[in-house]
């Protein structure tokens, strides 16, 4: 539930800044597109921090380590000349 929080939050936060776009922009001739652009840069911004934050909270792709890489070579009888000629150096 507190993941869930942030996103809500910024949510309420951009339709509130695309409403008083909506009531107060300067009217004329170009409101309409000084409406439009502003919305779709605030939708388009609250969209990549979405996607940002949430393939942060729950990547795709995860680390996968060994167990005996992750443990540390003073476990195991791997020496770290063995491990660099097989290729299994994992960052």
């Amino acid at each position: 539930m507190s993941t869930l929080l942030p996103i809500f939050f910024l949510l309420a936060l951009v339709v509130g800044l695309m409403t008083c776009a909506a009531l107060f922009t300067p009217k004329g001739p170009q409101q309409v597109v000084i409406r439009t652009a502003i919305m779709l840069t605030l939708a388009a911004c609250y969209l990549m921090w979405m996607v940002t934050y949430l393939a942060q909270l729950h990547p795709l792709i995860g680390m996968s380590v060994q167990r005996w890489f992750a443990s540390g070579p003073h476990k195991h009888s791997r020496s770290a000349a063995a491990v660099g000629q097989t290729g299994m150096i994992l960052c």
